[in-house]
């Protein structure tokens, strides 16, 4: 079971974009973007690291609380903008740690991260919204950690929380089933 799963996680991390996928289709598709988080597997893989449960440097952490009133009455340019901003002060601090000398086991879990970021980051930016685009801007000023297991968690709660609202909000744009 486990193996199956690794081969799904590895298979849908490292799916090439190309010119014929939409980012609606990931909209569309909650198993997709449920296979898509790694949180859970990267969880298991901390535990398998050295020199990964507190990491050289600090790292920012993005906002994930959610006050329900006031992203609804955000855009979607707005809500993208939040989002997009958040998982990219998270890519630039595990960006930051992933360069210092560290364990190869430490050192391919924080790329297999940042390219999971990155896969939503290349999501985000691609999905047609119409409107006025707008500037990335986050929704608070972030903290800092240096615990890996403060980043997975901060990540885990930015993609199940603020990302699937915005997904949410977006579910009208879906086509219908034939």
């Amino acid at each position: 079971m486990a193996v199956g799963s690794l081969l799904l996680l590895c298979v849908v991390t490292s799916w090439p974009w190309d010119a014929q996928t939409k980012p609606i289709a990931f909209v569309c598709n909650k198993p997709v973007r449920e296979a898509l988080n790694i949180v859970s597997w990267m969880e298991s893989e901390l535990l398998e690291c050295e020199g990964l449960a507190t990491l050289p440097q600090a790292v920012q952490l993005p906002c994930t609380a959610l006050h329900a009133a006031s992203w609804e009455n955000k855009s979607l340019q707005q809500k993208r903008g939040d989002l997009v901003a958040s998982l990219r002060i998270l890519n630039e601090g595990v960006e930051s740690v992933t360069t210092l000398s560290q364990s190869p086991c430490a050192t391919s879990v924080l790329r297999r991260l940042l390219q999971n970021i990155g896969n939503y980051l290349l999501i985000l930016t691609h999905l047609h919204l119409s409107g006025a685009e707008e500037s990335p801007v986050l929704s608070c000023v972030p903290r800092s950690t240096r615990s890996m297991t403060a980043v997975l968690q901060t990540y885990s709660r930015l993609l199940s929380g603020k990302l699937e609202r915005f997904m949410d909000n977006l579910k009208d744009r879906c086509p219908t089933p034939q």
